[in-house]
């Protein structure tokens, strides 16, 4: 069966794409990855990749575990193409950002999230379909990447961030065919039917493409 979330969580009669999660009492709205009532079909037969636990796909990466509710179970890329990387930024601070995709009743996630200080940490197997574009096919067929960050702090896109996410997006392309342009390498913005912003106008992509292109030719 479909499982149908309460408005509050971005079910039934919510506004699509945006919803606040309460943290300590307070509320914070996470804008980079939200899950629309996707309509899921259950979870889906387990993968058959290698699935060891607490290694990450990327060699450079971290692994913290996003729960379960967040993500669905698949087998990338034999059910599901992997096509594109999709840009977010957090809209919160690391540790939040960490904290809530851990949080089942977050119902939301992306596969990897890089802090400001160039560290990558990925929550989510590429196997398996991270809910953080709000959009079913997108979420099927991409990689998902959260920046920690505010969309109006343009100080927040520190040079260690850039680098570290262009070397993380170029090894993500290589290893899936996936090409290195604005076409399969898109802010959340850009994917349809969102009400999302980010990446936002400053996140400068003329510099993001120019080190993702230079750091998949070195690894060429």
């Amino acid at each position: 069966m479909g499982r149908e979330l309460p408005p509050a969580w971005g079910g039934r009669g919510a506004t699509p794409g945006r919803r606040a999660v309460l943290i300590g009492g307070g509320a914070a709205l996470l804008g980079g990855a939200v899950a629309l009532a996707e309509g899921l079909s259950g979870r889906g037969a387990p993968g058959t990749g290698p699935r060891a636990p607490g290694r990450p796909d990327y060699a450079d990466a971290r692994w913290v575990a996003a729960s379960t509710d967040n993500y669905r179970v698949a087998d990338r890329p034999h059910d599901f193409r992997i096509e594109m990387v999709v840009v977010h930024v957090t809209q919160a601070d690391y540790d939040t950002t960490v904290r809530l995709f851990e949080d089942p009743r977050h119902e939301a996630a992306a596969h990897y999230v890089v802090r400001q200080d160039g560290r990558v940490t990925q929550m989510i197997r590429e196997l398996d379909v991270a809910f953080h574009a709000g959009n079913r096919w997108y979420n099927d067929h991409s990689v998902g990447i959260e920046h920690e960050g505010f969309v109006t702090r343009p100080r927040d896109f520190t040079d260690a961030m850039y680098a570290a996410s262009a070397r993380l997006t170029a090894d993500v392309c290589r290893r899936y065919g996936v090409p290195v342009d604005r076409r399969h390498v898109i802010g959340h913005v850009e994917v349809p039917g969102t009400d999302h912003t980010d990446p936002g106008r400053f996140w400068d992509w003329p510099r993001y493409m120019r080190l993702v292109a230079r750091a998949r030719e070195r690894d060429a």
